[in-house]
């Protein structure tokens, strides 16, 4: 073969090196909710001795600080993972346990008026060896540590090597002082040590399902050499600003000639709240019940709920363009949906303005709801991300119980939408006082939005009761009252209101009282079933006194 032959057979070749020149394989960067899958994924494989993490936890640990959360990526694949938070040095230094340090694993004891940084994952691919991952995360939470002007990085170390060697030593004190002698080898401990953290001392009992520990952790310190102390420092945190304009609908029922027509009054609001410039717009709880109105014959209730879910896949469609084209996030009230097992679902739609269709299912149907519609609850709740950061959604009568909106405030949400329909006021002071309720124990604004008026000839909708409102915590920087806007009483309206995300950081940190910091996770905590619902008996089907309505929170 010639020179020139030989020349040509091999440049193939060389474009092929030259494409892959400069192109980064290994990314160290902030996590992001795109990262969460890929995270469980690698908790599984690192400890696959332990229980792994729920996405919902995961989302927690990322909303709740996330400069302090960061992902190892090689090769576009993350290989590692950890999480941080701030905290003041009384509540860091002090006897703790994994579960109360870390507010049930959700990072949400976050303090950003903290002044250390208080690490409580680290995990790397145990497949990835030679690119020194760990170090690289050790490096980022000192930047950020020093970028803060913390006091330090403190965190309890596991200590995997202790049950192997229980023998030989008297005790997990025994068995540091041991390993920081070099006279027994832990691969965890000896990797903190080089990367320059002191061991404070042992911590019993840190974390029971660690078993080659023994749950027993080292409080490992390092002080930032750039920060001089002799005593604690609380630091300030600014108040600044982060507003959103939401926006809450009192839609009045009507009779409407076909769909079109339902659409058409539905896109009016849209368009005001756009024209208005705000971010979200929440409708009521089955506001669609108006799409029986142009029936022939007033349907039974099984028949009525059948027919309205014939509609969803339509109306998600529209909702969602309409999202698009206005540039506002939607949340569509509720709509009877059928599920892939046949079950009819309570569904509230969340189209946000980028196009992402969002669900979120009523966990708790009214014993009306069951009776007459053969509704059934949900099996989950979870945090939606959206441009203006997390939010939460709580159908009517879900927003009775407060450990719902207890895990939407543990992911992060700091809005909750409360789409209901309520037929009486006795029902509607029910959702708004338990709202006002979620408001202040949560420190999130939570926003109302139900039905008013009547449709002839649609069962259900024979009275309404609403006073849509925009609720906020009680403390000094949000209204005296904890309404920064509410409707007028039984009429259609739209009421909008601007709110500051950033007061609620301040308020949960500095605030007058500070319900979710100064929770007693060493007394109580709640267990949340990830498998969805529990065999056993059905809940029996008695019938309801009164009208065959939603019954109304």
């Amino acid at each position: 073969m010639a020179k020139s032959d030989q020349a040509r057979t091999k440049k193939p070749a060389r474009r092929k090196t030259e494409e892959k020149f400069g192109q980064r394989r290994l990314e160290i960067r902030n996590s992001r909710a795109k990262d969460i899958p890929g995270i469980a994924a690698l908790v599984r494989r690192v400890y696959d001795d332990m229980p792994a993490y729920t996405h919902g936890e995961i989302r927690g640990q990322i909303n709740n600080f996330r400069e302090g959360s960061f992902v190892a990526l090689l090769d576009d694949q993350i290989v590692g993972y950890c999480a941080t938070m701030q905290l003041a040095e009384a509540l860091a230094f002090q006897d703790h346990t994994w579960d109360e340090i870390t507010g049930n694993g959700f990072g949400s004891r976050h303090d950003p008026t903290g002044d250390w940084l208080y690490g409580y994952e680290m995990c790397v691919d145990p497949k990835v060896r030679g690119v020194r991952i760990g170090r690289r995360l050790y490096e980022e939470r000192r930047a950020l540590a020093e970028e803060r002007e913390l006091t330090g990085i403190i965190f309890a170390g596991r200590m995997p090597h202790y049950r192997r060697n229980k023998r030989k030593v008297e005790g997990p004190e025994d068995y540091l002082e041991q390993v920081v002698a070099g006279k027994l080898h832990d691969p965890v401990l000896r990797f903190q040590l080089a990367n320059g953290f002191e061991p404070d001392r042992v911590l019993h009992g840190y974390l029971p399902e660690d078993k080659k520990s023994e749950a027993n952790a080292v409080l490992m310190v390092w002080r930032n050499p750039y920060v001089e102390r002799d005593q604690p420092v609380k630091k300030r945190l600014p108040r600044g600003v982060e507003s959103v304009r939401v926006a809450t609908c009192q839609l009045q029922a009507r009779a409407v000639a076909d769909y079109e027509e339902f659409m058409h009054a539905i896109r009016y609001f849209v368009d005001v709240a756009s024209d208005y410039e705000a971010d979200f717009i929440v409708f009521p709880e089955l506001f669609t019940l108006m799409l029986l109105s142009f029936e022939e014959k007033e349907l039974s209730p099984v028949e009525a709920i059948e027919r309205l879910s014939e509609y969803t896949p339509r109306l998600r469609a529209d909702i969602s363009d309409m999202a698009m084209r206005y540039n506002i996030n939607i949340i569509a009230g509720s709509h009877p949906t059928r599920m892939e097992d046949g079950d009819i679902h309570n569904v509230a739609y969340v189209c946000l303005r980028d196009g992402a269709i969002h669900a979120q299912e009523k966990i708790h149907p009214t014993p009306n709801e069951r009776y007459w519609w053969n509704i059934k609850g949900g099996d989950s709740v979870e945090v939606i991300q959206t441009d203006c950061g997390p939010i939460g959604v709580q159908i009517c009568y879900d927003s009775e119980f407060p450990e719902l909106s207890r895990r939407l405030a543990d992911e992060g949400a700091r809005i909750i939408f409360v789409p209901f329909c309520t037929d009486s006021r006795q029902g509607y002071l029910r959702v708004r006082y338990c709202s006002q309720a979620r408001a202040i124990e949560n420190q999130c604004f939570v926003v109302m939005s139900g039905n008013v008026g009547n449709l002839p000839n649609v069962g259900n909708m024979d009275i309404q009761y609403a006073q849509s409102c925009i609720l906020t915590p009680c403390d000094f920087p949000f209204a005296r009252d904890g309404i920064a806007a509410e409707a007028t009483e039984n009429v259609e309206t739209l009421t909008i209101s601007d709110i500051n995300l950033a007061d609620l950081q301040w308020a949960r940190a500095e605030g007058t009282v500070r319900n979710l910091a100064d929770r007693r996770f060493d007394l109580y905590r709640i267990e949340w079933d990830e498998l969805g619902k529990h065999p056993g008996k059905p809940r029996p089907r008695r019938e309801p006194l009164g009208p065959t309505g939603p019954g109304g929170g």
